[in-house]
């Protein structure tokens, strides 16, 4: 009788405690995040684009009517931490979805993780081709693939440039290599010719001597991958040297948010890239969410921004559709998404070669008059494209 009481006490309590978690009126989600450190800008940018998210998710009603609430906690950009972090999340908070991360090296992290635990994971940056080619049933990615981040750059290059020769500069990281890589090979496949290809050490603060190379190769094309900080010095520097060419081109990243033109200054005049978003298109929300950002924090987003804010919404259609909130019901979703964001449709699909990666066409982008302006595809243009630029000398 005793051992009969002790154990209907311990179904009450348990009950009860189940009881109180169901009711619990707030969702916490926990996020790594590089919040200092060489890619802080970004993580800002994301970090930005989730609470803005949150907002307007709460004043909707929340999730379940459960209010969103979001925790961040720094990575540094670096994938140990990134790990740690997550671990904790899923062992400890026991958090049943994961969306994060900025760098490639730090996602590829926490795909393994998330894979392991059987908990899903929505990357909302982290481009590296081979994350979402590992045969993965937890993972599925928002951001497009390295291999397709310069389509519409490529499209450019067919129809208005036609160079025949290139010089191709990157990072020696994931991202770097993978979007130096894929140019390779997209341009020799188009009948261009490669006289260049150098990579740096993050960090580096003299490219002068790799630009010297491609001083002498004269090539039609300067094609560069980089972080923010490496962008706008690769600039200056490129500037400082009078290196000209028909086109200084990003493979998106550092280029393409607002920080590269405020370092890089006048050396960032005519510079296009590469990019997945712009504050221009014409996707539903997409300018009200642009105008919104630009209002509370002075200029407009970026696209890693524009990925964050959506990835939330995903979270949220996808809790909302789930049969249960068990990872694998979360799971079965969240592949299931076929919804509209302010970032363009998001859709997992397993093809080409990847599992659960989103195909969004990517765009150009080119500062003109100090400012990132859409150029190209020209149904999403806000600016006539400026090409052939004028070479350093006939600049005012």
């Amino acid at each position: 009788m005793r051992h009969l009481l002790v154990i209907l006490a311990l179904v009450l309590l348990t009950s009860l405690f189940a009881t109180h978690l169901f009711a619990q009126d707030t969702l916490t989600l926990g996020f790594p995040l590089p919040l200092t450190g060489p890619m802080a800008k970004f993580g800002e940018a994301m970090q930005r684009g989730y609470e803005i998210a949150a907002e307007e998710i709460n004043a909707a009603g929340g999730i379940k009517g459960k209010k969103v609430v979001l925790v961040f906690e720094d990575s540094q950009g670096r994938p140990e931490i990134s790990r740690t972090i997550v671990e904790k999340l899923i062992d400890v908070k026991k958090q049943q979805i994961i969306l994060a991360e900025y760098s490639s090296s730090c996602t590829k992290v926490i795909a393994a993780v998330a894979e392991e635990r059987k908990v899903p994971f929505l990357i909302a940056c982290g481009s590296a081709d081979e994350i979402c080619q590992q045969n993965y049933k937890y993972v599925v990615r928002l951001q497009t693939a390295t291999a397709y981040y310069a389509s519409g750059f490529l499209s450019f290059l067919k129809q208005v440039v036609k160079p025949k020769t290139f010089a191709i500069l990157s990072e020696s990281s994931d991202f770097g290599t993978a979007g130096a890589d894929a140019m390779v090979k997209d341009v020799t496949n188009l009948g261009m010719k490669v006289l260049v290809k150098e990579q740096y050490e993050k960090g580096a603060v003299d490219f002068r001597p790799i630009l010297s190379k491609i001083k002498v190769a004269k090539p039609d094309v300067i094609y560069m991958v980089s972080y923010v900080m490496d962008a706008a010095l690769m600039m200056k520097q490129i500037k400082e040297l009078r290196i000209d060419a028909k086109l200084f081109a990003g493979g998106a990243a550092g280029f393409a948010i607002p920080e590269f033109i405020q370092s890089a200054k006048d050396a960032a005049e005519y510079v296009m890239t590469a990019t997945l978003w712009s504050p221009q298109v014409n996707y539903p929300g997409a300018k009200e969410f642009a105008e919104k950002y630009k209002a509370k924090y002075n200029d407009y987003p970026s696209y890693h921004s524009a990925q964050s804010h959506s990835c939330l919404y995903i979270a949220k259609d996808t809790l909302e559709r789930a049969k249960s909130w068990t990872p694998d019901a979360i799971r079965d979703a969240l592949k299931a998404t076929n919804l509209m964001t302010v970032y363009g449709l998001a859709k997992f699909e397993d093809r080409n070669g990847y599992q659960g990666q989103t195909f969004i066409d990517s765009l150009v982008m080119q500062v003109i008059k100090g400012k990132h302006e859409t150029i190209w595809p020209e149904k999403y243009a806000s600016s006539k494209y400026v090409f052939p630029i004028p070479r350093w000398r006939d600049r005012k």
